[in-house]
């Protein structure tokens, strides 16, 4: 009995901090688009420069324990020659038993396939393949027999089951899919642009879901907007983004404005709406070749009455290497909020 109670106790401790995944959607960010390698894989390349390297943290539901944590990275290489790469890792922590949750992942992205005036029209096919960590820290991790019953003095690591811990930290090999369509048109007043893309395509075992022999859901992302030249100084780009993972689902209405305050410094400001979620309000600096983007959401559904500091602050950088020589062509670049 007391082992069934322990084994019952660390699910729920994974329940508890990963969710089901059936119905829990992925660690996502909201400035969606300051780490592409998350949202699409067939972003990698796209933009204008010869290379990019991007970062992006989010804190979250600092009131619930340590809360999650959650860091991106990736640096992609434009080749200007219809193929891209990229690397990518991810990591989220949380909780006081350790929980990890880490990825790396090498992107690849071809842009060959140009038609319309001047090929600008653009198709953009993109893949990821990796490596997908989940688990606890042992030394974390203390059951009710961790505990000398007499003193109370705690009993390093208890009588951890090392098997039952062993299916708690998972490692499997992971891929995703995706396309991008986009209008390159420099004499455009409107550039439309839209993306779907697939996740865990390999459907990695995933204990966190229910058990032995549980897979993780499939995630996919349907992404859209428009970018809107007001004038040759300011920019509006409102854009919508929706996920859909096992029978949970995610739809985020958002809008940015950038307005060129001098030759090299843009200003950003906008926002997302999370439907039945959050409002999360967006401020951004463009300096030269670098972007810098704060963003805070603010619950609004009932999970901020139950837990209280339930909302989350994410802080991104981008940094893009631009082309010594630049032709006459001026590369549409997709949305940075």
């Amino acid at each position: 009995m007391r082992n069934l109670i322990k084994k019952a106790f660390a699910f729920l401790i994974a329940a508890n901090l990963a969710g089901n995944a059936n119905a829990q959607i992925d660690a996502h960010f909201s400035q969606y688009y300051g780490y592409p390698a998350w949202l699409n894989p067939a972003l990698t390349g796209t933009f204008d420069g010869e290379y990019r390297v991007s970062a992006i943290y989010r804190s979250q539901w600092a009131g619930i324990g340590n809360g999650f944590k959650t860091v991106g990275a990736a640096a992609e290489i434009n080749t200007n020659k219809d193929v891209s790469f990229g690397v990518s890792v991810f990591r989220q922590t949380a909780g006081t038993g350790g929980y990890h949750n880490t990825s790396g992942y090498g992107n690849l992205s071809y842009s060959g396939m140009r038609f319309g005036k001047n090929g600008y029209q653009r198709v953009v096919l993109g893949m990821q393949v990796g490596l997908l960590t989940k688990g606890f820290d042992r030394n974390k991790v203390t059951f009710e027999d961790g505990y000398d019953p007499i003193t109370g003095i705690e009993i390093p690591n208890g009588s951890i089951d090392p098997v039952l811990f062993n299916k708690l930290n998972m490692n499997s090999f992971d891929a995703a899919l995706g396309a991008l369509y986009f209008d390159a048109d420099p004499s455009k007043k409107a550039n439309i642009y839209a993306g779907f893309s697939a996740s865990h395509v390999t459907r990695p075992n995933d204990f966190f879901s229910g058990g032995e022999g549980a897979k993780l859901p499939m995630r996919f992302n349907a992404h859209a907007g428009v970018r809107i030249k007001v004038s040759e100084t300011f920019s509006v780009t409102p854009n919508f983004l929706y996920i859909k993972q096992g029978t949970a689902d995610a739809k985020v209405a958002s809008v940015y404005a950038q307005l060129k305050a001098t030759p090299e410094v843009d200003l950003l400001i906008g926002g997302n709406y999370r439907f039945q979620d959050a409002i999360i309000p967006y401020v951004g600096l463009y300096y030269k070749n670098m972007v810098i983007g704060a963003s805070y959401d603010i619950t609004t559904s009932d999970l901020s009455k139950a837990a209280g500091r339930a909302n989350a602050f994410e802080i991104s950088l981008t940094f893009t290497g631009k082309r010594k020589a630049k032709g006459s062509e001026q590369e549409f670049v997709c949305p940075r909020l």
